[in-house]
């Protein structure tokens, strides 16, 4: 027999107690060991649409609602008592007429709530136009669209368009959207299966759990966490053969993670022996990257045995290990703090972060060895050109770095990959087949020379995925002029399944229509949606740090009363020292919490809290960004620290940047708050 869990049982498990929730895990146990344990005491529920519909006996009040026939038994929704039956009653299990997938339908005649005739505007007394009533209902129907709800869909306008697609199942709310939006959908191609539960838009809310691990993971994460959902529009960049490099973008929360995740797992699937690295720029998102393929991959752990997940700097370390070399490579601290001490003795009109930016940036990112390469490399977007008297000045303080460095029988980490790059294709063995990138956007010019090196621009032999709007750590530079070229080969995502509309429709205020990097390759966010609507973002500018506090306070309170649990409520500020603000107001509500490190660890029933710079990689129900303050964001010190006016905006750029990459990680609920006066973004968020 089939045992299958749905996505409405997970969402609804994770809102019972903690004690509620151990006695169905029980029962949901003993129910995949034996069925027809005579201690199960099963209830067919007579009022439902759907014969099928069974309730099982997890306590005095909680009931579990499966859906049961000869061949399968699947855990479709657990609740209190009437609550269970009420949600049974509504809804049928049906197999789509057109598409042929399995759905779980609410039945359209007991939705008493929704009114779908035509809306008059009071001030202009004019009638919103239905958005899909022109469309052919078989058009309509080939995107999933159930057959109850075609009607209602056909006179859906722009207000109510969100209130009937959260009724829908997600194929078709994806379609609609998209048509509402001004796009077209992808036509649906006709999928031949004989088990409608294994039609690949079934797929994502129905699967088949064989082993006792496989549902304890479903019924410890969230749905989305355990089963590692890809859209089946994005199977196609997941399984597609590439020319050359390709890169994969999307803004936050359209899934560039799980389809670098799925792409790694697709090429050792279809390349025996062959080994893939899956890797992004640092450990605190490699480790994130570990847990995720873990669970991807849980029933065919072998497939681990061929992908390796490091960070760009431990695959880098553990290849110039074979480069046989006896030069010490310094740390980034060890490098800025040499810098630093040779600028501060030489005589000299600039600034150490001005040295250190061209140091970093130019002579050692190019490797730039003499003073001809160092007059003549281009600076990007430089608007103030210094004079050449200028440059020889800090082409001079270069050089005694360069020196400096060969005294010490010393290397930077830029030098480090240089060098394996340099060396990589006289290896007698190719270290990999594939390379799979996680968040591109922040590598550096000498770890994506050393990415190319080890592609060696060859058939799939290097996928890219990030977002140009979410660059916190590295400055523009051409790809093109490191051997990749990825025009024609460059895709966007544009369903956001992450972050509500409201929330991410603000966000996007922080940030260009279109980003367009240095070899002019553009990444828009004007055609992405988001699946579901939820509560305006807040704002609240506060005349001290005391009433902020207070606030946030009050505003977890209320969360915790609606159910909200403490671990999928997290906390960002600018920099470590604007926690103290954070602290003070989770300890005002009496809950426990955690201080977030490079581990990403969050801890069940604590709060979490940390910086901005720790935001990547995370996502929370709820989201607080606090201290919002002018000269905390953009940070002040920042400001100070340029010469150039090109620099000073990519300051500004990358401090947007970082307030929409921590924005984006709330689902449900945001709020930014700060004290006057604020912070010069909160104008831009646009939401005054």
């Amino acid at each position: 027999m089939e045992f299958r869990i749905s996505d409405t049982f997970t969402s609804s498990l994770g809102k019972l107690t903690n004690d509620e929730q151990k006695a169905v895990k029980t029962t949901s146990f003993d129910l995949q060991v034996n069925p027809a344990n005579p201690g199960l005491q099963f209830h067919r529920i007579e009022k439902s649409k759907d014969d099928n519909f069974w309730s099982i006996r997890v306590s005095r009040d909680i009931r579990v609602i499966v859906h049961k026939t000869n061949s399968s038994l699947m855990l479709c929704y657990v609740d209190h008592h009437d609550k269970a039956y009420e949600w049974a009653s509504r809804r049928k299990i049906d197999k789509h007429p057109v598409t042929g997938a399995a759905q779980l339908v609410e039945v359209r005649e007991s939705i008493k709530e929704i009114v779908i005739p035509r809306y008059i505007e009071k001030e202009t007394n004019v009638t919103k136009p239905p958005l899909f009533e022109s469309y052919d209902d078989s058009y309509l129907l080939g995107f999933g669209i159930p057959s109850d709800w075609l009607e209602d869909v056909k006179l859906a306008h722009e207000d109510n368009l969100f209130s009937i697609l959260e009724h829908l199942p997600a194929e078709a709310s994806e379609a609609l959207l998209e048509i509402a939006t001004g796009g077209t959908p992808q036509s649906q191609v006709p999928v031949a299966v004989e088990d409608p539960f294994e039609h690949p838009d079934a797929q994502r809310r129905f699967k088949t759990v064989e082993t006792s691990e496989e549902l304890q993971r479903a019924l410890d994460y969230p749905w989305e966490k355990w089963t590692i959902f890809l859209h089946p529009s994005q199977s196609d960049l997941v399984e597609k053969t590439y020319n050359g490099p390709a890169r994969i973008s999307g803004s936050a929360g359209t899934g560039k993670t799980i389809v670098a995740l799925h792409r790694a797992v697709f090429l050792v699937k279809s390349n025996d022996e062959c080994r893939v690295l899956l890797t992004t720029f640092s450990e605190t998102l490699a480790n994130a990257l570990r847990v995720r393929l873990k669970r991807l991959i849980g029933n065919e752990p072998k497939l681990g045995d061929r992908i390796e997940v490091h960070s760009m700097r431990d695959i880098g370390e553990r290849l110039f290990k074979r480069v046989n070399s006896d030069k010490r490579v310094l740390s980034q601290l060890e490098e800025k703090e040499l810098v630093f001490s040779i600028s501060n003795k030489i005589d000299h009109p600039f600034s150490n972060g001005f040295i250190y930016s061209e140091w970093s940036n130019i002579v050692d990112s190019w490797r730039v060895k003499d003073w001809d390469d160092y007059k003549n490399v281009k600076r990007l977007g430089r608007k103030k050109r210094l004079a050449e008297t200028q440059r020889k000045i800090v082409w001079g303080v270069c050089f005694v770095i360069i020196k400096a460095l060969e005294d010490l029988n010393a290397i930077t980490l830029s030098e480090m990959y240089s060098l394996v790059s340099d060396t990589v294709e006289g290896f007698k063995n190719k270290p990999f087949e594939y390379i799979v990138v996680d968040e591109c956007q922040d590598l550096s010019v000498a770890q994506l020379r050393f990415l190319a090196s080890l592609g060696r621009n060859e058939t799939d032999s290097l996928f890219l995925a990030g977002d140009l709007g979410q660059r916190i750590f590295q400055q523009p530079f051409s790809w093109k002029s490191l051997g990749i070229d990825i025009r024609g080969r460059s895709q966007t995502l544009r369903v956001n399944y992450r972050t509500s509309q409201e929330i991410r429709s603000r966000a996007d205020h922080l940030l260009p229509d279109e980003i367009t990097d240095v070899d002019g390759n553009s990444e828009s966010r004007l055609n992405t949606v988001s699946m579901f609507k939820g509560e305006p973002p807040l704002l609240k500018i506060f005349n001290d740090e005391k009433s902020e506090s207070s606030f946030v306070s009050e505003q977890i309170n209320e969360l915790v009363a609606k159910g909200y649990k403490p671990h999928e409520i997290g906390i960002f500020v600018r920099t470590v020292s604007q926690s103290i603000r954070a602290i003070e107001s989770v300890n005002k509500s009496n809950l426990n919490f955690s201080i977030l490190d490079e581990s990403l660890d969050i801890k069940p029933n604590h709060l979490s809290i940390g910086t901005m710079h720790l935001a990547k990689g995370l996502e929370f129900r709820a989201v607080f960004v606090m201290c919002c303050d002018d000269e905390v964001i953009p940070l002040q010190s920042r400001i100070e620290s340029v010469s150039d006016e090109s620099d000073l905006e990519e300051v500004y750029n990358t401090e947007r940047h970082l307030l929409y990459v921590a924005c984006t990680r709330a689902r449900d609920y945001l709020a930014i708050t700060a004290t006057d006066p604020e912070s010069e973004f909160l104008d831009d968020f646009n939401m005054k």
